[in-house]
């Protein structure tokens, strides 16, 4: 990527060498409460009537779009069309980047400086593409904030440890990542470059962006009524659409003359690595799709492809494409 010397962030908060960032302990999410991978599948929730979750979901963003208020509307639609008792605030975290055994090196084996830069940079990227998009419907981006840590922090989903991997909390609408995480990626999971770690973390903005547009709290309010498949099922679709928005900030850096031969193939390698199937067959040597949670490495792959090619939010509608 041809990163340096662009645009930095402000709105990136370095914490590694704090000390006193949280107590002992894994970082836990409670039943129905967050992401792990591996998780996904690829069956859809059974419906009982009225509307459908991806429905709901698209309906919301739709109303969004055209400057109405998605919660307000949809809690209509919630209870007289599926019933009542989805009430509840946001889950803890979203889409942890799980990986085992983190390496505690720095970043790309860069200096920690430099590294520091190059995800002020990234976050920079994001915030510009963002910023464009919201601009064209009439609406503002709020700016999330990048937290870097190492060994274990403490957000409003709770404490983290850095084997929880990168994640996003809608509570504080903050990203969290320990560098060691891109170690883990290369020599681990076998993708590398610059452009895979931008991926990352373009991934989680991405969750960012959902949660403005209202699909994380709707999809918080629904799970609290299903089961642990159905919420794996719509899971991975919001997963996968979080891969397609940063295909979609992919679009405009690639326009914007940031990216270098091989590195499409680079994030296309890392979503394919961290799909649930590739994780589980890595971890467990065997594959259990009704614990997916985030899709398989074709599934991440074609939606981020998807969101690369067509630079529009419109081509992320995950919940009601016949083919995830």
């Amino acid at each position: 990527m041809r990163w340096k010397g662009r645009r930095r962030s402000r709105n990136v908060n370095d914490m590694r060498g704090q000390g006193g960032l949280g107590g002992g302990g894994m970082f836990r999410i409670p039943s129905g409460g967050g992401f792990r991978i591996p998780t996904g599948g690829t069956v859809r929730p059974a419906r009982s009537g009225g509307f459908g979750c991806g429905t709901l979901i698209i309906i919301g963003v739709v109303l969004w779009l055209l400057g109405l208020n998605p919660l307000a509307i949809l809690g209509g639609l919630l209870n007289g069309g599926l019933g009542g008792g989805l009430g509840g605030g946001l889950g803890p975290a979203i889409s942890p980047q799980q990986s085992p055994q983190v390496n505690r090196e720095t970043g790309t084996g860069g200096r920690p400086d430099e590294m520091r830069e190059f995800m002020e940079v990234v976050m920079a990227s994001t915030e510009d593409t963002w910023d464009r998009i919201f601009r064209a419907y009439g609406k503002e981006y709020p700016h999330p904030r990048l937290n870097i840590f190492e060994g274990q922090i403490r957000s409003a989903c709770g404490l983290a440890s850095s084997a929880s991997g990168p994640f996003y909390c809608p509570q504080d609408s903050e990203v969290y990542i320990d560098l060691s995480f891109y170690q883990t990626l290369a020599r681990q999971f076998g993708a590398k470059g610059d452009f895979a770690q931008a991926y990352v973390l373009a991934h989680e903005v991405g969750h960012h962006v959902q949660n403005q547009i209202g699909v994380l709290p709707e999809f918080n309010r629904m799970r609290q009524s299903m089961g642990k498949l159905e919420v794996n099922q719509l899971s991975v679709q919001v997963e996968l659409q979080a891969d397609c928005l940063a295909g979609v900030w992919g679009h405009f850096v690639e326009r914007e003359g940031w990216l270098e031969r091989g590195d499409l193939e680079e994030a296309l390698v890392a979503a394919q690595q961290i799909g649930d199937d590739a994780i589980q067959k890595r971890t467990q040597g065997y594959v259990v799709p009704e614990a997916f949670n985030h899709g398989t490495s074709q599934q991440r792959q074609k939606w981020f492809a998807r969101g690369f090619d067509a630079g529009r939010i419109e081509a992320c509608d995950t919940f009601n494409a016949r083919d995830l």
